[in-house]
Formats: C-alpha cells, sequence, structure tokens
C-alpha cells in the first residue's frame, strides 16, 4: 500500500480518551515537531490498573493521570524506552501510587560512540531511568482483569519495548509505528538494522489495532507496516542514488532528499541518513573511511 500518515488527531489535553474496552488515552501538553500533538500514555484496567508510558516530568500531565486514575490502585507502570517524554514521570506516579515500574532496561546506546563521536540526543534521553523490574522479550505480566506481554522492539533506541494486551490484538507500539509520521532512527541511539527486524517482528505478530506513543490508531497495522518498510527502502535507495550520483557527504544528502521537509527536522534527518549509512557499510554497499560518521564521506561499495 501506499503510505499515508493520518494527522487528524485531537490530544484532548486534560482528560482521559476511551480508545478500547479497559483502555483510556491521555496526551500530555509537550506538542513539538517530534512529538506531534504531545506524547500518549495509556490507562489499563477498570479496577486495579497499569499505566503505559507515563510521559514527561509535567505537573498537569501527573494531575490529569491521577484524575483517570481516579483512586484506584495502580499495581504497574510500564515504560516503552527511556526518552525523556515517556519516562520521566515514572518516578513521581510510582511514589503517588506505589506502583511497580516496568521496562527493558536503563537507557544505552545502540553501539559504542566513535573516537571523536558525541551523542547528538543526549539531551533527548532519561538517563535516570532504572526499573524496578526488568522485562525480557515476551515476559507476560497478569494483573486484575489485563495481561501485558512484552515484546522487544530495538530500533528507535536500544531499550524500547512495544506491549501487547493479551487476547486483544491490541498492541502498544510506542515510538516504532505510529500513524502520524515514520519513528526516528537516530545513532548512536537507534540503529536501523534493529529498527527493520523489529518492524518485521511486528508484521508477523498480526495484531488488530496499534496505539502509538503520539498521535491516533493504526487500525490496519499489518499493511501500514508494509508501507513503512517500503518507505525505508525507498529512503535507502535515494541515498543510494546521491552517493552514485556524486554526493559525498550527509548534508549534501539531506539537501536534497529531504528539500521538501520542514528544515527544522533537517538534524534528525541528518542522523536518520547516518543510520541507514551504517547498514548499508556494515552490508559493504557503501564504503567509507574508519567507522561510518555525520562528517564522514561516503562512496559506493565494491
Amino acid at each position: 500500500m501506499a503510505l499515508r500518515f493520518d494527522t487528524s488527531f485531537d490530544p484532548a489535553y486534560g482528560q482521559g480518551v476511551d480508545v478500547a474496552p479497559g483502555v483510556q488515552r491521555v496526551t500530555a501538553r509537550n506538542p513539538s515537531p517530534f512529538t506531534f500533538h504531545g506524547t500518549n500514555s495509556y490507562v489499563v484496567g477498570r479496577d486495579t490498573l497499569a499505566v503505559i508510558d507515563p510521559g514527561p516530568d509535567d505537573e498537569a500531565h501527573l494531575e490529569t493521570l491521577l484524575d483517570v486514575i481516579a483512586g484506584r490502585p495502580v499495581s504497574h507502570i510500564f515504560v516503552s524506552h527511556t526518552h525523556r517524554d515517556h519516562s520521566p514521570l515514572a518516578a513521581r506516579l510510582k511514589e503517588r501510587t506505589g506502583a511497580k515500574v516496568l521496562a527493558e532496561g536503563p537507557h544505552r546506546p545502540a553501539r559504542p560512540l566513535h573516537l571523536r563521536e558525541t551523542n547528538a540526543l543526549d539531551a533527548s534521553a532519561d538517563t535516570a531511568f532504572v526499573p524496578d523490574i526488568a522485562l525480557p522479550d515476551g515476559e507476560l505480566v497478569s494483573g486484575d482483569g489485563w495481561a501485558i506481554r512484552t515484546v522487544l522492539t530495538p530500533g528507535h533506541t536500544a531499550n524500547h519495548a512495544a506491549f501487547a494486551l493479551e487476547g486483544t490484538g491490541i498492541l502498544f507500539s510506542a515510538d516504532h509505528v505510529m500513524g502520524w509520521a515514520t519513528s526516528i532512527v537516530a545513532p548512536p541511539d537507534g540503529a536501523m538494522a534493529d529498527y527493520m527486524a523489529s518492524l518485521d517482528k511486528l508484521i508477523e505478530r498480526g495484531d488488530r489495532l496499534l496505539l502509538p506513543g503520539h498521535g491516533g490508531p493504526v487500525t490496519a497495522p499489518r499493511a501500514f507496516m508494509r508501507g513503512l518498510k517500503t518507505h525505508r527502502k525507498m529512503r535507502e535507495r535515494a541515498i543510494l542514488e546521491r552517493i552514485r550520483a556524486g554526493d559525498r557527504t550527509i548534508p549534501d544528502m539531506v539537501k536534497a532528499i529531504y528539500r521538501d521537509t520542514d528544515p527544522r527536522l533537517h538534524g534528525a534527518a541528518g542522523l536518520s541518513v547516518l543510520a541507514h549509512l551504517e547498514d548499508l557499510v556494515a552490508r559493504g554497499v557503501v564504503a567509507t573511511e574508519a567507522s561510518p560518521a555525520m562528517d564522514g564521506i561516503f562512496t559506493p561499495g565494491r
């Protein structure tokens, strides 16, 4: 299918929105070019609850979550990954509810930093986050009338996880799959080969509904994710075409490939191109001296 993004989303700030039986969405008021209208938190259950992705450390969002929780016990707080728009509020929500915090693990890059490399995304990482319980792939956590299975999906970050609501066909896809835009895959925190493998993993699952970390639901997940895969392959081909046409640097490639993209996103676009180039160099399709880097020179492979 042709990839069509859905930007018709009402964040309904300050309230809970029913998105599935026993699931309410609460959107934080942290809009940006990277977060769309804001981060989605989800409250799961009817009596004893789970919260998925508590969100940024924001007092108004905490109070809205507590209003939606409405005095009911919260047993578990699930965190999909350690970006500052998803995980920091976990600590304060735990203080207010006594719930355990569960995630794949603390923040870490997908690979070590190269010599003289700096991490452009350091400011977005919640490096203080440590879960009470580390979740391996496939772990099933049962609560009061609900069960949530961990589906590890590295790519956007090394510790990214999606969460499946067992028996419903619903997957909380966080930032791996979103209906409004593609996910940012930016080294060293993210890795394109990991992202594509995780995308294949989700396609094979056959879930009927995705509830993402930003924006509205994805109602035809398999077709949409196949479209995402095609989009990434087209981006890869565009990068190869630019290299064969004589472009040697990431800024030159971004200027040509992303000419219709909001200039505020060109930095992220450059990191996305680097993610593709890391994968292409590993496969021998593109060559560069030393390790792929933002200031590297890239040529066609042998």
